[in-house]
């Protein structure tokens, strides 16, 4: 199984991957799948949502995905500016068009569950959806779907088959571990960005290749430049202000001053990330890097090597290609979902991602790059995912900023060294996999434990 460029960066709409555009396309997909000429025997829809889904899932926007899903909206296509009024009217209205062709009863305050009590085997991120006909109490259709991060779904056979780690797919340059990419490179003395653009171009093409990642890289920056100048408060309750655009203008103005402190290159990157999941936790266009949650380190961190390093977008390619496969590796090896490992995965799993892409665009040896995706998660390992309210507001946004100083600070040093070192990002990724498993259900995106407890009014 091969996780591409195309499986880790999608590009949909905030605040979660696993909570709103998972939820979305899910179902979307339950209605998709139903046998021929069943949607049109349909006379009401309901989903039970469980775990981190249940106990998070208003605050995340879960439900406005799932009315989306059902009316066949895909993340990536869905027009922002009209959801809000969208809902509105389904609620108004109690009814709902299931993929735009079948109007149905449905009362999202009676049609969505959110069973707070038990927990699904697989994942704690589960959908049941169900489908009855007129005045039927058992549904004619049932289907569980499972949300495992950064918007990737599977149902319990693909669970059990391993889809989570990619489509079939066949590569010259397949790998399961940083050491067999290693090895590749070693063997065929070809530097990562190599190898793993001749898997891509296998794939897809060498055009439609290099379309994607200009189509991300424009979505990451255009999502950059509408936070630092969009103002107000973020949805959801605990009335935070945007911060971007105050910062930005800040460190515009001191750029006319002769004397700048050095670090204050580092508040650029900071509020790049920002501004970025400002946009996440307002709902708008961001791209999974490898979650919404963690939306902000990558293109934090690639537009630093854009605007302050001078990188060219032929690095800023090699760039994504190195972070992709880092990021196919955290999600294959261990798992880049805060619901089931905590922040280490989504935060860490980013900064690792991001550490490794900037040592590529800057020409590192391949050793030098798998050094500083180590060092950049290594030193996230153990962080949970507690967000105050549900929202993926605090401490999401400002750990995004710290994910992406933490990045190239991994790879500053690294590239001190020669590549050599003790712990590998293997060892790195599979400490990860062990300590979210040791980990309390509390501290893996419910809001019932860490900071989340800190304002429990909300």
């Amino acid at each position: 199984m091969y996780i591409s460029l195309t499986d880790l960066f999608k590009i949909g709409i905030g605040p979660s991957s696993s909570h709103t555009v998972g939820p979305m396309r899910a179902a979307r997909r339950f209605l998709m799948e139903l046998p021929d000429g069943m949607l049109s025997q349909i006379a009401r829809v309901r989903v039970e949502l469980f775990g981190s889904l249940a106990h998070t899932g208003k605050g995340h926007g879960t439900d406005v995905a799932i009315q989306l899903g059902f009316c066949g909206e895909l993340p990536d296509e869905v027009d922002t500016a009209s959801i809000p009024a969208r809902v509105a009217t389904i609620a108004r209205e109690h009814s709902i068009s299931l993929l735009g062709q079948q109007p149905v009863r449905f009362q999202p305050l009676l049609d969505i569950r959110y069973n707070l009590k038990d927990l699904l085997p697989l994942h704690s991120n589960a959908m049941t959806f169900r489908a009855y006909s007129d005045n039927a109490a058992e549904p004619v259709a049932e289907r569980t779907l499972y949300s495992i991060g950064g918007g990737f779904i599977v149902d319990e056979d693909e669970a059990f088959v391993g889809s989570p780690r990619g489509g079939e797919a066949t590569v010259p340059y397949p790998f399961a571990s940083m050491a067999e990419l290693l090895l590749h490179g070693k063997r065929e003395r070809l530097p990562l960005m190599d190898l793993l653009r001749a898997n891509e171009h296998a794939l897809r093409g060498t055009a439609a290749t290099t379309s994607f990642l200009d189509r991300v890289i424009d979505t990451f920056f255009t999502c950059i430049d509408r936070g630092i100048v969009t103002r107000g408060e973020l949805p959801g309750g605990l009335n935070v202000k945007r911060r971007a655009p105050d910062i930005h203008h800040q460190l515009t103005v001191e750029r006319g001053q002769r004397r700048i402190a050095p670090h204050k290159v580092l508040d650029w990157v900071s509020v790049y990330a920002i501004a970025v999941n400002e946009e996440n936790a307002a709902g708008g266009r961001v791209v999974t890097a490898p979650t919404n949650g963690a939306a902000g380190v990558v293109p934090a961190v690639l537009r630093y090597a854009r605007d302050f390093c001078d990188v060219e977008p032929e690095g800023l390619h090699d760039f994504l290609l190195v972070a992709s496969a880092v990021g196919a590796l955290c999600k294959m090896n261990a798992s880049i979902s805060g619901a089931e490992v905590g922040c280490q995965g989504e935060v860490g799993s980013a900064a690792a991602m991001a550490a490794a892409g900037l040592a590529a665009a800057f020409g590192a040896s391949n050793e030098q790059i798998e050094n500083a995706a180590e060092i950049a998660l290594e030193h996230h390992l153990g962080m949970t995912c507690d967000p105050i309210g549900g929202l993926v507001q605090i401490p999401c946004i400002e750990r995004n900023a710290m994910g992406a100083v933490k990045a190239i600070s991994a790879t500053s040093l690294a590239m001190r060294g020669d590549g050599t070192h003790r712990i590998s990002l293997d060892q790195a990724i599979d400490t990860m996999r062990r300590t979210g498993a040791d980990m309390q259900a509390k501290y893996k995106e419910t809001s019932q434990g860490g900071l989340a407890l800190a304002q429990v009014e909300c």
